[in-house]
């Protein structure tokens, strides 16, 4: 590929009434909520990548360390000529720490949602590792779509899922996950957060210039611009906190006073005080997630973490 090629992006993008469908079925549920994938848009992108520079954002900082660390132990596990596919690739920052240790890259198909975020992050890689097939997919990775076939034979397949993304979701939704993105490939390279102290979490998810609650408000954006929905985005607010039975971050939208939404037709009222619950994120010991990824399929076979046992980066195989 020569370096001035821009990869062709490959469609998966779900439907726009998806989103509207996803919306009205959160909205309507008790306790309410949003899916956190629909963070992702353009802007939201570009906020989160503005969250992960952060002081307060523990994660990206450790989970780079880790694999600056021990970036060569996890290559000469994988081994040569690997085919790498990111679920969530954002700006794949991450992923050109894993493409210098690796020898002999194949190919890197990196997964997204937002198309236009996954295009530019595509091309800058394309620029950068002028040897390396790069076949970006703009799909929901939470659903079944088909893997691109690179054009050099490929060592091994693995599946790259960094930062803390697998504690978005439920337990039960995370084997599933694991079980279905682990089909049809050789190994998970996966990025866990581990559990601490619940004054350290929520100021990661709380942060004092308000780039998180930004974030997490622009959810309300997408419904307005996209979806047509008429609501008043400053009668609600951000919020996160640890629930320590559950041990994990929650992220909610708070209504601040008596006030509705309106959408696809459908009327949504909220009480002051109501919620609507936008993110889980989980925190696992390495104990409880090895039984996680035992009951998807999966055995651990080896953990790296920085020096603070904040986080971890795990290599799993099949059982």
């Amino acid at each position: 590929m020569s370096k001035s090629a821009r990869p062709d992006v490959i469609d998966h993008e779900p439907p726009a009434d998806t989103f509207l469908e996803d919306v009205i079925a959160g909205l309507s549920a008790s306790p309410r909520t949003l899916p956190s994938k629909y963070f992702y848009d353009a802007h939201g992108s570009h906020l989160f990548d503005q969250i992960t520079e952060l002081d307060e954002y523990y994660l990206t900082d450790t989970e780079i360390g880790i694999l600056k660390r021990h970036g060569a132990d996890m290559a000469s596990i994988i081994g040569p000529s690997a085919m790498v596919i990111e679920y969530g690739s954002g700006s794949s920052i991450k992923t050109r720490i894993l493409l210098d240790h690796l020898k002999e890259p194949a190919a890197y198909v990196p997964v997204d949602i937002s198309r236009s975020h996954l295009s530019a992050a595509a091309a800058a890689l394309a620029e950068e590792y002028p040897d390396v097939e790069i076949l970006p997919v703009c799909a929901d990775y939470t659903q079944d779509f088909e893997l691109p076939i690179p054009d050099r034979p490929v060592g091994r397949r693995i599946v790259f899922f960094p930062g803390s993304t697998i504690g978005n979701f439920t337990r039960k939704e995370a084997e599933s996950f694991l079980r279905q993105a682990s089909r049809g490939t050789d190994a998970v390279l996966i990025g866990v957060d581990l559990p601490k102290d619940a004054h350290v979490l929520e100021r990661a998810y709380d942060d004092e210039h308000g780039v998180t609650a930004a974030f997490n408000m622009n959810l309300l954006t997408r419904l307005s611009e996209e979806l047509g929905a008429r609501l008043t985005a400053s009668d609600f607010r951000h919020r996160a906190y640890f629930n320590e039975a559950e041990s994990r971050i929650e992220m909610h939208l708070d209504a601040t006073r008596a006030t509705e939404i309106l959408i696809g037709g459908r009327s949504f009222r909220f009480e002051q005080g109501e919620s609507i619950r936008t993110e889980y994120s989980h925190k696992y010991s390495l104990e409880s997630f090895a039984v996680l990824a035992s009951n998807a399929g999966l055995r651990v076979q080896k953990v790296w973490t920085d020096d603070r046992e904040y986080f971890s980066v795990q290599y799993l195989e099949r059982e």
